[in-house]
């Protein structure tokens, strides 16, 4: 593997930067609500209107068709610029690396022409249907039934920890249609118009105070049958897409700005007191261990991303190596944000100049990613059978 940059790729990088540095917002992102929005979609249509939307997706479906590498220097550049907010928690995340991305693999030409426009344009929100209380890591085991009725489907059921449920447009939803398959049989993935009859959303505030989290009831909701994406009880196998995506390249953003966030708390610990209230922090040669240690995680997290994009790039879709990355990363993101507490101790709880939420919010936030996307005890099982080859345990 070739680790260094092409001139190509130098070159791209000043682009982005200086880009970055004419256009990337100052303000603070508002926390919540329709103001949230509003600023998610006008920070996307900056992005189309710049030419920097979709730099991934193919150029027939508007994107700029530039390689995984190039997207990764995009949010190396991001995150370097030191914005007032994060890529990934935005409103915009799922249209543009779930829905979207899946879309472009198994939807059909009416569905790509409606909905890929729109999300590249920063004109619709998307969301996640995916969870529910009694089939969360366990996807398979989801109920939220749909019954066809003839050109409809007719959707009752529950779905839950769907983040920004409560300003989106269109979700991604899973619904068994068959209820007599197999477990992963039956489901299919259909798009649901949120202003639908019947839809009924629930905000749910989480332990970090935000409340992007809802709970989404569904009472005999018709969704037209052209909504379906691939075909009627073959949602497994879009949904492999779809999670494929999310564990591949869609937290590539997380995983740079995680690198930012090392550097800044070394920063941190030369300017702090350290365990024995008199030297910096990073004389302490514990604190100057686990601090090397992030260094060396952040730097090994980089290597497996490249890795990852190398396959994918040969494949042409993520595949089930994915779940190494996400698994390391997500144990990682909590390590890193303890090591930020442990360094600034009870001043930790005042609002400091990380990623405008304090040290805190994103100590809280850093349990979702060993929970959301699949536990970490699913990751390990994924790789346990669909890369190492062991046996299922029963």
């Amino acid at each position: 593997m070739n680790l260094d940059f092409t001139p190509e790729e130098q070159a791209f990088r000043e682009e982005a930067r200086t880009w970055l540095a004419e256009h990337l917002p100052t303000e603070e992102r508002p926390p919540d609500g329709q103001p949230m929005r509003e600023f998610d979609l006008a920070w996307q249509k900056t992005l189309f209107e710049g030419g920097w939307a979709g730099i991934n997706w193919p150029k027939e479906y508007g994107g700029r068709g530039l390689n995984d590498i190039q997207q990764m220097i995009w949010y190396e550049e991001f995150a370097r610029a030191d914005p007032p907010f994060t890529l990934n928690n935005s409103c915009t995340f799922v249209g543009n690396n779930h829905g979207g991305p899946t879309l472009i693999v198994s939807g059909t030409d009416e569905q790509k022409s409606f909905h890929l426009p729109k999300i590249l344009q920063g004109d619709v929100v998307w969301c996640q249907g995916f969870s529910e209380p009694g089939a969360g890591s366990d996807l398979g085991s989801l109920s939220c039934k749909a019954v066809i009725d003839g050109d409809e489907l007719v959707v009752n059921g529950q779905k839950i920890w769907t983040s920004y449920a409560h300003v989106a447009d269109f979700q991604e939803l899973l619904v068994r249609t068959d209820p007599s398959a197999p477990k992963h049989k039956g489901i299919s993935w259909v798009i649901c118009d949120m202003t639908t009859p019947g839809i009924e959303i629930r905000e749910i505030t989480t332990m970090s105070h935000v409340n992007d989290f809802c709970e989404v009831f569904y009472d005999d909701v018709r969704i037209p049958l052209s909504n379906v994406v691939g075909q009627v009880n073959d949602g497994w196998r879009v949904t492999m897409t779809t999670l494929s995506f999310e564990r591949g390249t869609a937290f590539m953003a997380d995983q740079v700005e995680l690198a930012a966030v090392v550097e800044r708390l070394i920063e941190e610990a030369k300017v702090r007191t350290g365990p024995d209230g008199k030297r910096p922090a990073i004389a302490d040669d514990e604190i100057a261990r686990r601090l090397s240690l992030a260094r060396a995680e952040v730097a090994a997290l980089k290597a497996m991303t490249i890795a990852g994009i190398s396959r994918t790039q040969r494949t042409g879709v993520p595949g089930p190596e994915g779940s190494m990355t996400r698994l390391f990363h997500g144990e990682l993101h909590q390590r890193v944000y303890q090591l930020g507490l442990d360094i600034i101790g009870p001043e930790a709880l005042r609002l400091t100049p990380v990623d405008g939420n304090g040290w805190t919010g994103p100590y809280l936030q850093s349990f979702a990613y060993t929970i959301g996307g699949g536990t970490t005890d699913i990751q390990r099982n994924i790789v346990g059978e669909r890369v190492l080859g062991l046996p299922r345990v029963k």
